[in-house]
């Protein structure tokens, strides 16, 4: 039985090593290319070890007008509207979605199960679905090429309604009882009791949908005319198209690592938080 068990762990950790590996050679390319120069790039074989240009590309890159030969924003420009749009979208949906569970679970008014229902069926209208009319909705407004075009039609989210009025039903109404004993109202028992208690679901929503902002493609290649409000997904599908005509790797395969740098200090920072808002059952 010993060995058995043995093999079984020898077994698990290769297939986790194999695993780890698959994941981590086309990052491990991405930082090789960014530490090269351009020509180096385009001749074979290609390198497999970091060279000695990782600073200037760097500097190149974050600070330069992009890659030549094409009219897209500086890198550092396009994270920062990346950036806001993420940010924007994750505490929008956040704020929202905990204010809706509250009102559902704790208010009695008609109609009040109807409602949560309207919220949960929006699931089957992404913004891929509903993208021509709420382009003209945002185009009337007057938000094209502005953040709050950017992110507020992305704002609105059943799955995190869902998530905190689940959360919000697991706590015991002593505690609400209890706040009306000390002369609570709505608001100081939301904000003292409530908020809390959801500290580990709001982190593990914050890094899922910070993530989903980041990624986000469509939407803001279809509202943004202006290079100054391009977001950094887009300007990497643009230096890739432009590929062909001036090959500037180091620049291209630098921008996706300063791409992936955000999410990555998101997950790090809350991965805590992030598993126990995704494991814990009980309050």
């Amino acid at each position: 039985m010993v060995e058995n068990r043995r093999w079984i762990d020898i077994l698990t950790h290769v297939v986790l090593i194999v695993g780890i590996a698959i994941v981590a050679l086309p990052i491990w390319i991405t930082f090789v290319a960014a530490s090269h120069d351009a020509v180096r790039m385009t001749q074979a074989p290609l390198p497999l070890l970091p060279g000695g240009h990782f600073w200037e590309n760097f500097t190149a890159t974050l600070f330069g007008s992009g890659l030549s030969g094409t009219e897209i924003a500086p890198v550092w420009r396009m994270l920062l509207n990346s950036l806001a749009m993420a940010l924007m979208i994750a505490v929008g949906k956040i704020a929202i979605s905990i204010i809706s569970a509250f009102a559902i679970v704790y208010f009695r008014f008609p109609f009040r199960m109807g409602f949560f229902w309207l919220i949960f069926i929006t699931l089957m209208l992404p913004v891929e679905v509903r993208i021509l009319p709420t382009f003209e909705v945002v185009a009337d407004l007057g938000m094209l090429n502005s953040y709050v075009g950017l992110s507020l039609p992305l704002i609105a989210s059943a799955t995190a309604t869902f998530m905190f009025r689940q959360v919000f039903l697991t706590i015991p109404d002593e505690l609400l009882e209890s706040a009306r004993v000390d002369g609570a109202g709505p608001l100081r028992f939301f904000w003292d009791i409530l908020v809390p208690l959801s500290r580990t679901n709001i982190a593990a929503l914050f890094v899922i949908l910070f993530i989903y902002g980041w990624n986000q493609y469509l939407w803001p290649l279809l509202i943004t005319t202006d290079t100054s409000m391009t977001t950094i997904v887009i300007s990497i599908k643009q230096m890739l198209e432009a590929a062909e005509q001036t090959p500037q790797w180091n620049i291209i395969m630098m921008t996706a690592l300063l791409a992936m740098l955000p999410p990555i200090v998101v997950v790090i920072t809350m991965q805590k938080l992030f598993v126990k808002g995704l494991t814990e059952t009980e309050k």
